[in-house]
């Protein structure tokens, strides 16, 4: 019996040491990171979303080379707190002080660029990386949320408040310096289509007509005025597109693109009135398209799961072989996105991805005493739920000092006039007036949410429901809005934006606002 069970001892440790010597398959590479991110795009102004007039020709080749995400949104509609979802994995009302925008990004939270920077990564950025605010300091030295900056070279812009960044000569740049042998995490932040536009640039440069637009929202009046606008913005889109194309073709000519994950979307809806800036389902639904040749099973999916900004640092993490807790960094509040990169599935493919949380705190300056307009709201099964926390202020900023959580533009101006010089209110009503406690929309009938529900006895359970649903997750995040303490984000100071711009402008004071701009068609015309 003895010998019998030194035999099987001995047998084991011969297989496991010939298991051992047995040579192992090698470790997939980490993959590259190339980030792309437009400045102010709502998600249907791209070609694979069906867009005729927009023509984005490498955002369509990632969706087509990769995964089209049908239903991708921002937790938050505004440029920094948006962008600071982006870096932490977590919701903008967990992240103290930068829940809000222009805000001093809090040293508590390490972004996804930080922490890959410290494990092997080599990390750079161009152009516009968290904005507008203070990023701190780090023992002295100014923190790079994004990485170091590739901003040498400059080209000559196609029209007149495009940016003279080169960003793909940057990118080039940044890749000749990478050490051999490191993978890479870049962030081209395009500044465009932020504004400002020049007047008719779609028409002069772009070649562009006003009847080839498909859709008006219906929030805006159909004129001239506002098509132009907007084919200045396509214009601008297009610029972002062309030089993600150059990026690509970089990549594609070293050899690079197959272990690149590239991810191109925007930081919120589009620079317009009713859209950036707000809760609604154009402010926070954004373009999404993903490629990895070496990664995504099946490529040319289109998947309809509900995912997050707050799922990006999950996933770069999953792939650099890290946790949050190993990378130094606060606990992330989404989910990678390897669950659907490794499937097969098109559609729907995890069934856990089915809602999304929204909201704001605090954006530009232009209440009394520099109060915000809180909002939560959740979306799912079709509908968006949304909850005006002090529906007594003004949504957009207070008409005294011109709305100013809604950029300069002639469609503002235009939309303003038709109450100040022809007594029209529906479309002001709209876009600037207040609103109330509760909102409920069918976005799926109703993507312009239009309809308000919440008042229809026919949708009360429903609204409940999400209500519930709402606050119980909110109150899991630790959201001090829902947990009794959400004026703390009213009391966080601005870092980077004028402070107490409105008590100072009424007491006569020329403060300045120099995101308030004047077009070269009209000037800007406050009530």
């Amino acid at each position: 019996m003895k010998k019998r069970r030194a035999y099987q001892v001995l047998f084991i440790t011969i297989l496991a040491i010939a298991a051992a010597c047995r040579p192992q398959p090698e470790q997939p590479p980490r993959p590259n990171i190339l980030f792309a991110i437009a400045d102010d795009a709502s998600w249907k102004h791209f070609g694979a979303y069906g867009c005729n007039w927009v023509k984005t020709p490498a955002f369509d080749r990632v969706a087509g080379e990769g995964i089209l995400f049908t239903r991708a949104y921002t937790p938050n509609a505004k440029c920094a707190p948006s962008r600071s979802c982006i870096l932490t994995g977590r919701n903008s009302w967990q992240l103290e002080e930068a829940a809000n925008h222009s805000p001093l990004f809090p040293a508590k939270f390490k972004t996804y660029a930080e922490a890959l920077a410290e494990n092997g990564y080599w990390v750079g950025s161009t152009a516009k990386g968290w904005a507008p605010g203070d990023p701190g300091e780090i023992n002295g030295k100014k923190r790079e949320l994004t990485g170091p900056k590739f901003d040498e070279f400059k080209t000559e812009p196609p029209a007149k408040y495009i940016s003279n960044n080169d960003y793909a000569k940057n990118f080039e740049a940044f890749l000749e310096a990478r050490p051999k042998g490191q993978p890479f995490c870049f962030w081209y932040g395009s500044t465009e289509p932020h504004r400002a536009y020049e007047f008719e640039a779609g028409i002069k440069y772009g070649g562009k007509k006003t009847e080839d637009i498909d859709e008006i929202p219906e929030f805006w009046p159909d004129v001239d005025t506002v098509r132009t606008d907007m084919l200045d913005y396509a214009f601008e889109i297009e610029y972002f597109d062309l030089h993600l194309r150059r990026m690509l073709e970089k990549l594609e000519e070293t050899g690079e693109l197959a272990n690149t994950l590239v991810i191109v979307t925007a930081d919120n809806g589009m620079p317009f009135p009713r859209i950036k800036g707000q809760v609604y389902e154009y402010s926070n639904h954004l373009p999404l398209a993903i490629m990895w040749p070496n990664g995504i099973k099946n490529p040319g999916r289109v998947v309809h799961d509900f995912v997050n900004f707050i799922d990006f640092t999950p996933t770069y993490l999953e792939l650099a072989g890290l946790t949050t807790e190993k990378a130094g960094m606060q606990p992330a509040t989404g989910k990678s996105l390897t669950d659907i990169f490794f499937s097969e599935k098109g559609g729907n493919v995890t069934s856990e991805r089915d809602f999304i949380l929204v909201g704001k705190e605090r954006h530009d300056v232009g209440r009394p005493d520099d109060q915000g307009y809180p909002v939560r709201g959740i979306i799912t099964d079709g509908f968006l739920y949304l909850r005006n926390f002090k529906q007594e202020r003004w949504p957009k900023g207070n008409p005294e000092t011109g709305y100013l959580n809604c950029d300069g533009s002639p469609t503002k101006t235009y939309i303003l006039d038709t109450r100040r010089k022809k007594g029209i209110t529906e479309y002001w009503q709209l876009n600037f007036g207040k609103r109330t406690a509760e909102e409920l929309y069918n976005i799926e009938k109703d993507p312009f949410c239009m309809n308000n529900l919440a008042e229809d006895s026919a949708f009360s359970k429903l609204k409940n429901d999400m209500e519930d649903a709402m606050f119980e997750k909110l109150a899991e995040q630790g959201d001090p809005r829902v947990l009794g303490n959400g004026d703390i984000f009213d009391n966080y100071p601005y870092r980077g934006a004028v402070r107490n711009y409105y008590n100072r402008y009424m007491s006569g004071e020329e403060v300045p606002a120099g995101w308030v701009n004047k077009t070269d068609y009209d000037a800007y015309l406050t009530e």
